[in-house]
């Protein structure tokens, strides 16, 4: 099954983004977080059946950073979940696709994340996440 997980839109500042989208969608963001190693800080608001990802990073250096600095606030990547990571890294890659983790990286809202580069998706940077599982 593979279905859309969420839109991730990067931004310059995460605390007046989530002021802003409060407004806009009358209701907080369900999740913040800090992803350290890609020295990120993520909001996720879910509208209806959407979850929508803001992105911000205040090192220059880090992919977001970059992103902003080149592109501005926008639309970043569209998400898509998937029921076994691994298994679809294998299988684009055997299909000529270039993956930008493998294997796939612990990554925000609970989930193994990779993502497929764009130069491989006209464009469009690709994720492919996946729900971690915790075992009690």
């Amino acid at each position: 099954m593979i279905k859309v997980e969420h839109i991730g839109i990067a931004v310059k500042n995460i605390e007046q983004v989530n002021a802003l989208y409060t407004k806009l969608f009358n209701q907080e963001p369900y999740k913040e977080e800090r992803v350290d190693q890609e020295s990120v800080d993520t909001s996720f608001f879910q509208v209806g059946q959407t979850k929508i990802e803001f992105l911000a990073s205040e090192n220059p250096e880090s992919a977001i950073g970059k992103y902003v600095k080149k592109n501005g606030t926008g639309i970043h990547h569209i998400a898509f979940e998937v029921d076994d990571i691994q298994s679809e890294i294998n299988r684009l890659e055997a299909e000529g696709f270039d993956m930008i983790y493998n294997p796939a990286r612990s990554g925000a809202d609970n989930k193994l994340v990779t993502f497929i580069h764009p130069k491989g998706t006209d464009g469009i940077l690709i994720e492919l996440c996946q729900e971690i599982h915790n075992s009690k």
